[in-house]
């Protein structure tokens, strides 16, 4: 597996990212673009969650892109409540569409906590997405009403920040219900259980892309 720094385009910023490559034969792959923490509470593309989940994939044959969002590392910008954000999410689709190695038609979208929100609120509208996945995501009452793509959740039973049973009640919401999955012990931060969800997660889009 190969990690290379990359820099592309988020409207007139610069955003720093990291893509992660398998060993391939020349064939196209199915790529996965991952959503950090909250950028106040020092979530960044560094963060436990984002690099147990790329890792997993790239284990799995997917090239994935995970970077920091606006105003974060290297990554131009300031922090935009989640709006912006989306907008970084999009140019970070279309860096990877854009990859000889990635298949465009077989892209889907991991967002962890505040990475979730902002992945959960913009999937729909974003064509190159075809399934997304959210690590304990901050889930807003009507955030994910509407959305008719494979999606799959993960959260931990002693989450005190994204309680399982606000997750399972949304998620009963989307058509069809997105699937959700409880980790026993695990809090909002998945010390200790980073690789159990990752292994999780990259078999969701395994099965799906």
């Amino acid at each position: 597996m190969k990690e290379a720094s990359q820099i592309f385009n988020s409207g007139n910023l610069k955003l720093e990212g990291v893509l992660h490559l398998p060993r391939t034969n020349g064939e196209k792959l199915p790529g996965v673009v991952l959503c950090h923490p909250h950028p106040q509470y020092g979530g960044n593309m560094d963060n436990n969650v984002v690099v147990a989940v790329s890792r997993a994939l790239s284990e799995r044959g997917f090239v994935v892109l995970r970077f920091n969002f606006r105003g974060v590392g290297l990554s131009e910008g300031t922090f935009d409540n989640g709006e912006g954000e989306q907008d970084d999410l999009r140019g970070a689709l279309e860096y990877l569409a854009g990859c000889p190695e990635a298949e465009p038609d077989r892209l889907g979208v991991m967002g962890y906590s505040f990475g979730g929100m902002v992945a959960l609120g913009a999937a729909n509208s974003f064509e190159l997405v075809k399934a997304l996945a959210g690590v304990s995501p901050v889930v807003t009452p009507g955030l994910i009403e509407g959305l008719s793509k494979p999606a799959y959740f993960i959260c931990g039973t002693d989450d005190q920040v994204t309680p399982a049973d606000l997750v399972t009640r949304e998620a009963g919401k989307i058509n069809p219900p997105g699937q959700v999955e409880i980790v026993k012990g695990a809090d909002h931060f998945w010390s200790g259980h980073e690789k159990e969800m990752a292994g999780k997660v990259a078999a969701f889009f395994e099965r799906v892309l």
